[in-house]
C-alpha cells in the first residue's frame, strides 16, 4: 500500500508538471488547474480548472488540448475528465464576455479597446 502512496504522488507531481509545462498560459491569464482526483487503477485523472479559466471561452479547447496530450505523455493515464470550476445554472457563469476594439458592445457604443496606463 505505501509503495502504491509513492507511485500515486509521483503520478500527480508528474501531471502537476505537464500542465505548468504544457499549459503555461493557464497560470498567466489568472487561470488555475488543479488535480481533483487521480484513480490509478483505471487510469483516470479529474482536473478543475479555475480562476480567470471559469468564465474564458476558449477554456473549451484549453480542456481538449489537456485531455489529449496528457493521455499521450503520461503512459497511466487512461482518461482525463476536465472541467472549468464555474457551476451553477447561468449560460454566462458569471464571467465578462471579452470584446475587441471596433466591434459593438452591448450598449451599441463601440469598444476602443483597453486604455492605455499612461
Amino acid at each position: 500500500m505505501s509503495t502504491e502512496t509513492q507511485d500515486g504522488d509521483d503520478l500527480e507531481e508528474r501531471i502537476t508538471n505537464f500542465l505548468r509545462r504544457n499549459f503555461p498560459q493557464i497560470q498567466m491569464h489568472g487561470g488555475s488547474a488543479a488535480i481533483q482526483g487521480i484513480d490509478r487503477e483505471s487510469g483516470e485523472v479529474t482536473i478543475a480548472l479555475g480562476g480567470a479559466c471559469s468564465g474564458c471561452g476558449i477554456s473549451p479547447m484549453t480542456i481538449q488540448a489537456i485531455k489529449s496530450r496528457m493521455v499521450k505523455e503520461i503512459p497511466e493515464i487512461n482518461k482525463v475528465n476536465a472541467h472549468t470550476g464555474g457551476g451553477g445554472g447561468g449560460g454566462d457563469m458569471g464571467g465578462m464576455s471579452p470584446s475587441f476594439p471596433g466591434e459593438t458592445v452591448d450598449d451599441g457604443e463601440e469598444d476602443e479597446g483597453p486604455e492605455a496606463p499612461f
